[in-house]
């Protein structure tokens, strides 16, 4: 028998395990995290590995498996093909929530055909990690403000057509606050958004701890500014753009959609027009002060963004974490939410998506649009699964109807 089979089959039980059942206290979310991620998108392809390294054992290498790795290759294979068939639920799920809020009819205002979960793009979860993406280019590294890398965008649009008055979105790259950049994230949407006809824009900022809080908000208002006073010369209409993001993301996306114009965040450029019409947070974070009194939310505060992202005690600071929280700033009039969540998320608990989505539907007068993925963890969308290509079908049908809805409402 063989030892590294065994070896092989419990721990893709291991993994499959964690990406059902999570770890979610303390700091072992974190690794509970960078494991069950990828196994939970990555499941056809590890359940198929899984199922020829058995057959390999048996057929090629001639050994005769144990008992323990046959056991173990049962539970994964039973644990993956259970997140499979998860995920291929996803794209009912989510026209059931787009159904629930924006109506029954929200294709016939884009002229498309139902339901969401059609067929995957070919190849899409074959190659997760294929982000090439046909007929559109891509202008890299245009400065927003003065600066290096960090102070650039990248700007996606149809090739070999000409524009004018594309709807823009623009995407905010997650990280923590304190890692990543414009051409990690967002690309799957960014792509097929492009590929309809839009002009999207993806922002860098300045990183914690270097630079502390609020300056990655300053600099994302900055672009978004950008994007008001120079996006028609590429074809975009300044009247139309939306925000996205993923987690910090996610955070800075929903910060900015709800703080137009607050002067704390725009030093020096007070009077810039940095409104949006719409936004849509992945996996955000939208209680930086413990303004929903939860364990998690305090514990993110107090163990991670108080010494590492605002360099301050939120014992005698407290007012700069709650002016930081998207939740503190829901207003009566706001623009269009799509959030989206999912329920397994260790990094970022689903009850700050609960609380943000619950004050909005309370709050303001726009529409929101609220979807819980069953069995996502963070990160669910940063490459191609069936999951992923789902979710992302529904934020462009989102997309296009928010488009068309309110730019029929203004030529009215």
């Amino acid at each position: 028998m063989s030892a590294g089979f065994t070896r092989r089959q419990l721990t893709l039980a291991a993994l499959a395990v964690n990406a059902v059942r999570p770890a979610r206290r303390g700091w072992s979310a974190i690794p509970s995290f960078a494991l069950g991620w990828p196994t939970s998108e990555l499941a056809p392809h590890l359940l198929a590995a899984s199922a020829i390294d058995t057959a390999a054992e048996v057929v090629v290498r001639g050994g005769r498996p144990s008992r323990l790795g046959l056991a173990a290759g049962a539970v994964a294979a039973g644990l993956l093909g259970w997140t499979i068939a998860g995920a291929r639920r996803t794209g009912t799920q989510l026209d059931e929530a787009l159904r629930a809020s924006i109506g029954d009819g929200y294709l016939d205002e884009i002229d498309l055909p139902g339901p969401v979960d059609l067929r995957l793009p070919r190849g899409s979860v074959a190659r997760p990690f294929n982000f090439r993406a046909q007929d559109i280019e891509v202008l890299r590294d245009v400065p927003y403000t003065e600066g290096g890398r960090k102070a650039h965008l990248d700007i996606r649009r149809p090739k070999d057509r000409d524009l004018a008055d594309a709807p823009v979105l623009i995407q905010i790259h997650g990280g923590g606050w304190t890692i990543g950049n414009k051409e990690q994230q967002g690309i799957l949407l960014m792509n097929r958004m492009a590929q309809l006809g839009w002009v999207c824009v993806s922002v860098n900022y300045r990183l914690a701890p270097k630079h502390r809080f609020p300056t990655q908000i300053v600099d994302v208002k900055r672009a978004i500014a950008w994007v008001h006073e120079n996006i028609k010369e590429y074809g975009g209409d300044p009247a139309y753009v939306a925000i996205t993001g993923g987690s910090a993301g996610g955070h800075l996306a929903a910060l900015a959609a709800l703080t137009p114009g607050l002067a704390d965040y725009q030093p020096g450029f007070e009077d810039s027009d940095t409104s949006v019409s719409a936004c849509v947070p992945f996996y955000g974070v939208y209680d930086l002060g413990g303004i929903t009194e939860t364990r998690a939310a305090i514990d993110m505060r107090d163990r991670f963004l108080g010494p590492r992202v605002f360099g301050k005690d939120p014992r005698t600071d407290l007012d700069d974490f709650v002016q930081a929280s998207p939740i503190a700033h829901v207003a009566e009039h706001t623009p269009d939410f799509f959030v989206i969540h999912g329920t397994n998320d260790t990094v970022v608990s689903v009850n700050q998506a609960r609380a943000f989505v619950k004050e909005l539907s309370e709050t303001s007068d726009a529409s929101v649009t609220y979807a819980e993925l069953p069995g996502a963890q963070h990160a669910f969308e940063v490459f191609s699964s069936i999951r992923s290509q789902h979710t992302i079908a529904a934020v462009q049908r989102w997309l296009q109807w928010h488009r068309a809805t309110r730019h029929a409402s203004a030529a009215g």
